[in-house]
């Protein structure tokens, strides 16, 4: 008995831990999510010309124009990944690049093996973020409840 007891004590405290890492681990993930978009939008902005031209001759984006697509796909990838780095509609923000995420490889026929894999693993991630929230080291969680209370939700 007194086995069960030591093992429950010392899983207890192993969980005590792991709870109060758990904010830190849900802002990490947002860091890590938000920088992979964030990186791909000041990669299509530091080279218009070259964004211009894979949007019209190697993505092919269905229901929009190429340039239309180039802009909104780089407004995407440098709006929403700050929102998510901060936790500011975080949800909102998360199912924004997941859709982004799908109509990425969706549009690049000619993705390989490794890029799929990297996309999975952004849309795995992204659907934590949706699920779960951004966790308590975000603007959402500060924000939120005083919001709440102000219009009676």
């Amino acid at each position: 008995m007194a086995l069960v007891q030591t093992g429950f004590k010392l899983t207890s405290s192993v969980y005590r831990g792991l709870d109060w890492l758990a904010p830190l681990g849900d802002l990490l993930l947002r860091l890590y999510v938000a920088n992979v978009f964030w990186k791909a939008g000041q990669l299509k902005i530091q080279s218009w010309d070259s964004t211009l031209y894979l949007f019209r001759e190697e993505y092919s984006v269905p229901l929009l124009a190429p340039e239309l697509a180039a802009y909104i796909g780089t407004g995407v990838e440098l709006f929403f990944p700050v929102l998510l780095a901060f936790g500011l509609a975080g949800r909102f923000a998360a199912m924004v690049l997941f859709v982004f995420n799908i109509i990425a490889v969706v549009s690049y026929p000619t993705l390989n093996a490794q890029g799929i894999a990297d996309h999975q693993l952004w849309g795995l991630l992204l659907g934590l973020l949706i699920l779960r929230g951004p966790g308590k080291l975000s603007l959402d969680h500060w924000l939120w409840p005083a919001l709440r209370r102000r219009i009676d939700v």
